[in-house]
């Protein structure tokens, strides 16, 4: 499985990493929404793990671009921020699921159960 992490903070890409299941065999990484699109289209990953608050543009408006071009694409949203607004514009926007980075933990089980379906 290949995923692709979009994270402005180096160190969160890192514990990302960390965090995924032995089944991920490549992981793609960028910093900033913009750059996740043509990451996206050029490696077609299983996963995408999405932040929401970047500089140039944020993950919300990456998740609407990437919906748009690869309808079948499947995107978690990986944030920090506990705010039911922001889960409902996440998967209003197409994203399959939303995640605290502080219950990382639910990252494998939503990978792994993916890979059971």
């Amino acid at each position: 499985m290949k995923v692709l992490i979009v994270d402005d903070n180096q160190n969160v890409r890192k514990l990302l990493r960390d965090h995924l299941p032995k089944s991920v065999d490549g992981v793609i990484e960028c910093g900033d929404g913009e750059d996740a699109f043509e990451l996206y289209g050029s490696h077609l990953p299983e996963w995408v793990l999405m932040d929401w608050n970047m500089p140039k543009m944020n993950g919300i408006s990456a998740i609407r671009r990437i919906i748009g071009q690869f309808p079948d694409a499947k995107i978690c949203m990986v944030t920090a921020y506990d705010d039911a607004d922001l889960k409902k514009q996440a998967l209003q926007a197409g994203a399959c699921d939303f995640v605290l980075k502080d219950n990382l933990f639910e990252l494998k089980a939503i990978l792994i159960g993916d890979l059971e379906n």
